[in-house]
């Protein structure tokens, strides 16, 4: 097959991360140049294994092997494929967005060389083959953002970067410690349809219970799941592509990705039933559902209202897949392509405003609609998206997720649901309405309402939340369905 692809995937942003560091900082436009054509060779190399995996070819490299059913594995399978189109595609569209919103930011160098070398952190966790390799990736995700969310370099950036790290590391330990344990009780890491863990003596239940809850927790700090949350808020000090980085494409969705993992690529579905051990994280999500969404209606900066959400919306991914059921595990990852475009949308326009008007502030943007009318309707696209509301690709998720709580018997996780969504009005309803129909001091001005880099990114992303609502059925539910098939 010639050079491994996925390695590719990983590798080209290293390379682009080091030639931008070799740029002079002054050397403004071919930083610009290494940085998207770097990303754009992702997404290209990512596309070029679509076609395959979907016919059911399984694209693998073996790096390195350390020991005995331990190494180093690329594996791309249908699951992974979800990951990584998501993350490849997104990564295009916020390194455009980043060249606007960093035009008068200081230590931009730094900035693209992190920014690009986030993407082979996300790869990789995408095309692991197996636990360990995703450990590594992991924590390499968490090592190359950390500069990125200190980089304004206030004492305040500082704190939340030591927070941010110092939860990552530490769901990191508990991920690692579950190596060796699951290493031993079945001796290979490698992810596996149906699980690795079924073929275990059902006298180690308390043992892969512990390594359950273990795994769940670690990877349930990058997912944000309360009390594992606080983290991501005072994240939000970063700049606001990498918030977006965070909330809707490589960070939070590492760990919900990893949960997923766990669930069905080292447990299985009669293992996890057997066990009996996902009503206490069902639970905990349903808690992480409505507490999320009731925290983000108090928030007056625009940015933690978004972030508060993101804490809730992980949630039905999660949820999904705790159903154990096709309906439900296609509704939770069909939410990971639909949440991460309609929350990065959401973060690109709050991005826009203040960087145009300096309000950083929901109760500041009263009349702003009128000054920046398509910044305002991207970002009605996106909130109505994330209530469920038709046309918008958000519906998709929701309908899915609801028939599946109420096929498996779970009508409660159905109320949750539509719970969170009468929530996501609340806080989201007023931002809209406040801004279009409430007079405020703001007034169309000549030209472009923001730098079109940062404006066309946007736009196109509103139209496609869109464009996936009205033709899911030629989109992301086939896709979905595949990758589902392969598991059930």
């Amino acid at each position: 097959m010639g050079f491994p692809q996925p390695l590719i995937a990983v590798i080209i942003p290293v390379i682009g991360a080091v030639i931008i560091r070799i740029l002079d900082e002054e050397n403004t436009s071919a930083r610009h140049a290494v940085a998207v054509a770097t990303v754009s060779i992702v997404f290209l190399a990512v596309v070029t294994m679509l076609t395959p995996v979907l016919r059911g070819t399984l694209i693998e490299y073996r790096l390195v092997e350390l020991l005995d059913g331990m190494g180093i594995l690329f594996r791309v399978d249908k699951l992974g494929m979800v990951f990584g189109l998501v993350s490849s595609t997104l990564w295009v569209f916020a390194t455009v967005y980043s060249i606007g919103y960093m035009a008068h930011e200081h230590e931009q160098r730094n900035y693209f060389v992190f920014f690009v070398l986030s993407c082979s952190a996300a790869m990789g966790v995408a095309f692991a083959g197996n636990l360990f390799t995703l450990y590594i990736f992991y924590e390499y995700l968490a090592i190359c953002t950390y500069p990125l969310v200190v980089h304004a370099g206030t004492a305040e950036s500082v704190r939340a970067g030591i927070k941010y790290i110092s939860y990552s590391l530490g769901g990191g330990a508990l991920v690692f410690l579950s190596i060796f344990m699951i290493h031993d009780l079945a001796g290979t890491l490698d992810f596996m349809p149906g699980g690795i863990l079924n073929t275990v003596s059902p006298d180690k239940a308390v043992m892969l219970k512990v390594i359950f809850y273990l795994l769940i927790a670690g990877f349930g700090t990058k997912a944000a799941i309360m009390p594992l949350h606080s983290w991501l808020p005072g994240a939000m000090v970063a700049p606001t592509p990498v918030s977006a980085l965070l909330h809707a494409v490589a960070i939070v969705k590492a760990g919900v990705f990893g949960i997923t993992r766990v669930f069905f690529s080292l447990y299985g579905r009669e293992l996890l039933a057997d066990l009996n051990v996902t009503t206490v994280v069902a639970v905990v999500i349903c808690f992480t559902i409505i507490v999320g969404s009731l925290m983000a209606i108090k928030q007056n900066v625009l940015k933690l209202r978004l972030a508060y959400s993101t804490i809730g919306q992980l949630g039905y991914i999660t949820l999904g897949v705790l159903l154990l059921s096709e309906t439900g595990m296609t509704g939770g990852i069909i939410h990971i392509i639909n949440h991460a475009i309609l929350k990065i949308t959401l973060f690109f326009c709050a991005g826009m405003i203040i960087t145009v008007t300096g309000r950083k502030n929901v109760d500041q943007l009263h009349g702003v609609g009128r000054q920046m009318p398509l910044t305002m309707l991207a970002f009605a696209v996106g909130s109505l998206g994330l209530m469920g509301v038709m046309p918008t690709c958000g519906y998709i998720s929701k309908y899915y997720l609801l028939t599946g709580s109420i096929d498996a018997g779970m009508p409660v996780f159905a109320y949750v649901i539509l719970a969170s969504s009468l929530l996501n009005a609340i806080y989201y309803l007023p931002i809209i309405i406040n801004a279009f129909f409430k007079v405020g001091e703001f007034k169309k001005q000549p030209g472009p309402e923001a730098p079109l880099t940062m404006l066309i990114p946007t736009t196109t992303l509103a139209v496609l939340a869109i464009l996936f609502g009205i033709f899911a059925n030629h989109t992301t539910i086939p896709f979905i369905e595949a990758v589902v098939r392969t598991i059930f």
